[in-house]
């Protein structure tokens, strides 16, 4: 989830409020193929703040991914000054950055 609100999750609407990106065709979600393997491991930690002994869920996993993918792109595009980088960085936008940074118009 969080790799995908950095990279690809952009919604768009026209001048009068229309969402452009209304279905899954125009919108970008990530799939598996998108990314490399991982090899994910549970630790599981009940509380004792309630009788299930269930922590928080939902979009708490995918907190990290925002600030840890979008310093992996600044940090490997720092060799062309670039230090801020809007999100979603999708390619497009990703490309604009880099030709900025060269001096090239985008």
């Amino acid at each position: 989830m969080g790799i995908g609100q950095v990279l690809m999750e952009d919604i768009k609407f026209d001048e009068q409020g229309q969402i452009l990106t209304g279905s899954f065709m125009d919108y970008a979600m990530p799939r598996a193929s998108d990314l490399i393997g991982f090899h994910v491991e549970s630790n599981p930690v009940p509380t004792k703040t309630n009788p299930l002994g269930v922590n928080g869920a939902g979009e708490a996993g995918s907190v990290g991914a925002l600030p840890a993918v979008t310093n992996a792109l600044v940090d490997a595009l720092s060799v062309l000054g670039i230090k801020h980088i809007d999100l979603p960085a999708t390619p497009e936008r990703l490309w604009r950055v880099i030709q900025e940074a060269r001096g090239k118009s985008s």
